[in-house]
């Protein structure tokens, strides 16, 4: 049989020495700074010791983050990065709220990239956020951005701008609420609870799916109470 190039997968490009060099470095930091937040408190833990943890420079650090905070949620904006990437790959005909829902549950699910959430650690960082200003305000700004880069994802599927049209911005951040809910539960009961007997709120992936079905069902009763009291008057 014939093989034309044409028909031959495309490979994908390889990581060159430098890049795959920064790569390791801030996946260094990042994991450094996440050990020693979780070991010491974020209040005991400096940029000098995440570096030398890393076995890296004081200056290097700063090439890679801005904060402390910033280095251990690294993961996060991982996830997030993850997530715009298979939101991109959703099919064209499903409507915004279902693709996040659906990128979201393939994140989560994907063996071959597992979520953050597998990863030692990150549960119990999660739970520290709410008792935290300064890990509270470097996840939520690391949030924001993914939100805006999956709100300009919406808008070009949907062929509207962002900026007159409500609609992306709607499904994404009420998409992306559902998840962060979703987060906060599944952290907080580890804290409250501990690893063992956390029953429905163990899995993250069947919660997440709990919590779309929720909103879901929510909607649905909200507009058949506006329906109704359209009705009336």
């Amino acid at each position: 049989m014939t093989v034309t190039t044409s028909s031959l997968p495309i490979p994908a490009p390889r990581e060159d020495g430098r890049r795959r060099k920064a790569r390791r470095t801030r996946e260094a930091l990042a994991a450094a700074a996440l050990e020693l937040v979780l070991r010491d408190g974020p209040d005991e833990v400096t940029v000098a010791a995440i570096a030398d943890r890393a076995d890296v420079a004081r200056r290097t650090f700063s090439r890679y983050f801005g904060s402390k905070e910033e280095a251990a949620l690294d993961f996060v904006r991982e996830d997030g990065s993850r997530i715009n990437a298979l939101l991109r790959e959703r099919p064209a005909a499903e409507p915004p709220l279902v693709a996040y829902r659906r990128a979201v549950a393939c994140w989560l699910t994907d063996r071959d990239t597992p979520a953050s959430h597998h990863r030692p650690g990150i549960r119990a960082l999660l739970a520290l956020l709410d008792g935290d200003p300064a890990l509270f305000g470097a996840y939520q700004r690391i949030r924001v951005d993914a939100q805006a880069e999956s709100v300009a994802i919406v808008a070009a599927r949907l062929g509207v701008d962002a900026t007159r049209d409500p609609r992306p911005a709607v499904a994404v951040d009420s998409a992306a609420a559902v998840l962060t809910a979703a987060l906060r539960m599944w952290a907080g009961a580890a804290a409250v609870d501990g690893p063992e007997g956390l029953d429905d709120l163990d899995d993250l992936a069947a919660l997440v799916e709990r919590s779309y079905d929720a909103l879901i069902a929510e909607a649905a009763h909200a507009a058949g109470h506006e329906a109704e009291s359209a009705r009336r008057k």
